[in-house]
């Protein structure tokens, strides 16, 4: 994998930069829609690719070890040529889906011991077969195992997983610098800067990941209920810390101001499930704000869903279609609230990056953001 840095913007600190990988180069900013499962929910490929235009996509440790399981995807020969999707791809290593089971498992120096959300077996996650797990998936970036930790967090609980991240991620380096890739093309490791939101921590963390020289360095436990100026204060801390040359990914973050933010601070990449669970109960993200399709309100509304959208279902279904297919519980409304969304999602990040590029992502950022969050 190779990061170029091609722009600064004037203005503020936000950066354009080119990722390449062996599937494809990656234009950042970039957001990545979210494949928990070797799909993104509702969404073909073909739509990702074509209308959509995503240039990268997620995939879960966690869900693809427990179902369809190692053996069958190894036998597919990796997670690119199983799910049909032949550009890049990203694999969270499980540690937030551990974080999200605190009822269901137990973390020790060795990993983190769970129980399965589908039958109940136990499994077991170490540093090293989770970077073995992730060989067999096949990702082109994956991720370093770590612990996140909720918030709020007391400090002294903090600062001992913070320790027991960084003792992990000594054991993924090792383990995936002693193994190869399976099939054939490379593989790039991010390390996890964590902390909650002490600036102590999160200090000691960035420094202790830029010390690896990774490839590229990604932050987490920032989009688990933190107020949003914790969210802006630590990215713009962690971004002060990190190598300039390397990529930095914001991991499950967030909505379309969040994004406009943090690309302001110096983040290039991001995923977050939003945009498609949003859709799929009804709530459209447009260029002029926020449209909750089910409110009355849009009953014989006939215009598109997004004048200004890039999607073919901006152009071909009024609001009013997508409102009675919300109403009468079809499936189609989901899949086009989703594309929709998505492409929205996509089109802002790739918006932002052509205004860095022209030295206006400040001014066009100001305006932006008041224009996403209203509510219409």
């Amino acid at each position: 994998m190779n990061f170029t840095l091609n722009h600064k913007d004037a203005h503020s600190k936000a950066r354009a930069g080119t990722i390449e990988t062996d599937h494809g180069i990656i234009e950042t900013p970039i957001f990545m829609p979210v494949g928990t499962a070797a799909t993104v929910k509702t969404v073909h490929q073909r739509e990702l690719k074509d209308d959509i235009k995503a240039q990268i996509i997620l995939g879960n440790t966690y869900h693809l070890y427990l179902r369809p399981g190692l053996e069958v995807i190894k036998g597919a020969g990796g997670l690119h040529k199983f799910n049909g999707w032949d550009k890049p791809i990203l694999t969270d290593s499980g540690g937030y889906q551990v974080y999200s089971l605190a009822d269901k498992r137990k973390i020790n120096e060795e990993g983190a011991k769970f129980q399965s959300h589908i039958d109940g077996s136990y499994h077991l996650f170490t540093p090293e077969n989770v970077m073995d797990i992730q060989r067999v998936i096949g990702a082109d970036i994956i991720m370093a195992f770590d612990e996140c930790t909720p918030y709020p967090c007391e400090y002294s609980y903090a600062t001992k997983s913070l320790d027991l991240t960084h003792r992990w991620l000594k054991r993924c380096f090792d383990r995936f610098n002693s193994t190869e890739p399976l099939y054939g093309y490379s593989q790039a490791l991010f390390p996890i800067v964590q902390g909650s939101v002490y600036k102590d921590l999160r200090e000691k963390s960035a420094e202790v990941i830029a010390s690896f020289n990774a490839e590229g360095n990604a932050i987490g436990g920032l989009s688990v209920g933190e107020p949003h100026e914790d969210m802006y204060a630590m990215s713009e801390l962690v971004c002060n810390i990190l190598p300039v040359s390397k990529p930095r990914y914001l991991m499950g973050v967030g909505t379309p101001v969040n994004i406009l933010e943090n690309i302001a601070l110096g983040i290039d990449m991001f995923d977050c499930v939003m945009p498609t669970r949003n859709a799929r109960n009804g709530m459209l993200f447009t260029s002029q704000g926020i449209i909750n399709i089910k409110n009355k309100k849009w009953e014989s509304d006939f215009s598109p869903l997004d004048e200004y959208g890039t999607s073919y279902v901006d152009k071909e279904y009024s609001k009013a279609y997508l409102r009675h297919l919300f109403v009468s519980d079809e499936i189609l409304g989901k899949q086009i609230a989703s594309i929709h969304n998505l492409a929205f999602y996509v089109w802002l990040v790739q918006e932002a990056r052509k205004q860095i590029l022209n030295d206006n992502f400040h001014n066009w950022k100001v305006k932006m953001v008041k224009q996403v969050a209203t509510r219409l």
